[in-house]
């Protein structure tokens, strides 16, 4: 049957999937039962950022009024048997910012894949990052503004909408079994919902691919480490800093037991220097050592601080140098990229991730 105009339209189109998509890269079949692609770091970094993909394809469709027959989106999780689950929406102009991601059970079992392949994930939320395209232009620069002024997201709408998506997705499926992923600004609020539960002791794999590290609050911090040492111990005498008060053994036995368990959630870091978005997660002030991916992944976790936040950074190494291709999502899933990880006591990182460290405050139950 000849195809329609529409469809030879969708499929030369430059978000088509045949188009941008990977290449060289094998799609699940009945061989997955005995050796699983997702076993496999660059498989899965590659899967994982179409699926970020998709997100933007989403809102690209819904702007143009496309639907799951005639859209982009839907050929980019397709052919990894995930379907649809769930969209996330900002009520304020129903823009839509996230979606998760299942497995399809049913789509597996039409190419004879009688169970879900070992390290293929239930569930990715995935979050995109900001569209420079009416009419979700205005929601996605004011959070970026957000960020760039405070470093956070939590006052975002979108911030609780993402979160409590993530929970619904851990209650379904387990935490092991649910990945959270999002790309530029998607992936700042990756990172702090992913945190939000790992403070209540609930870990999921989450994956950030070029994540946003400038902002003004750091800037200003940067200016005099005077004001740095002043504001500290002003801060420390304020009631509300929301640490318990312990002195001596009893402080560093309670901070160790934390920062032990904390230490299970290791986020995913894909960084470009040439970006200069993400690319203070590799600032020399951090003392990296860049190593092969190679390495011996127990040797790799020897060789980190016991008083840094573990991190899996990965720089690339071989890609673009141009901004806009260097911030871009595309660069993760091409054939011609190479990557190193990087062993890295990130200044960072570890900032903004230190309140995972902090320990909750006494309950009223126990204050005397």
């Amino acid at each position: 049957m000849a195809k329609s105009t529409a469809e030879t339209s969708e499929e030369g189109h430059p978000y088509a999937f045949n188009v941008s998509g990977p290449r060289n890269l094998s799609f699940p079949n009945w061989k997955e039962i005995i050796r699983s692609s997702w076993n496999d770091c660059n498989y899965k970094r590659t899967v994982i950022a179409c699926f970020i993909q998709v997100v933007y394809l989403l809102e690209l469709d819904r702007q143009e009024n496309k639907t799951e027959e005639n859209g982009l989106a839907p050929k980019w999780w397709k052919p990894f048997k995930y379907k649809l689950g769930h969209i996330l929406v900002d009520d304020r102009d129903g823009s839509i910012f996230g979606a998760i991601i299942e497995w399809d059970r049913s789509a597996a079992l039409s190419n004879f894949i009688v169970m879900r392949p070992s390290g293929a994930p239930r569930a990715v939320l995935a979050l995109r990052g900001t569209l420079l395209k009416s009419p979700s232009m205005r929601r996605d620069l004011e959070d970026d503004l957000r960020f760039l002024a405070w470093e956070s997201l939590k006052g975002s709408v979108r911030f609780n909408v993402a979160l409590e998506a993530l929970k619904s997705a851990v209650n379904k499926f387990g935490s092991c079994n649910v990945c959270v992923a999002g790309h530029s600004l998607g992936a700042g609020f990756a990172l702090q919902v992913g945190k939000q539960l790992a403070k209540q002791g609930i870990f999921v794999e989450a994956h950030l691919f070029n994540p946003p590290s400038v902002s003004l609050a750091n800037s200003i911090r940067n200016v005099s480490e005077k004001a740095v040492f002043a504001w500290k111990r002003i801060r420390g005498m304020l009631p509300s800093n929301g640490e318990i008060q312990l002195n001596g053994e009893d402080k560093n036995a309670a901070e160790s037991k934390v920062c032990a368990e904390i230490k299970k959630w290791v986020p995913n870091l894909y960084v470009n220097n040439s970006d200069y978005i993400c690319c203070y997660y590799t600032d020399p002030a951090g003392t990296a050592e860049i190593a092969a991916s190679s390495v011996d992944s127990s040797e790799k976790m020897k060789t980190k601080s016991q008083g840094h936040i573990p991190t899996n950074l990965f720089v690339m190494s071989k890609g673009p140098q141009k901004f806009l291709e260097a911030h871009g999502l595309e660069q993760w899933w091409s054939d011609d990229m190479e990557l190193q990880e990087a062993i890295h006591d990130s200044k960072l990182i570890t900032r903004q991730l230190k309140s995972l460290y902090t320990l909750p405050p006494p309950s009223q139950g126990n204050k005397k």
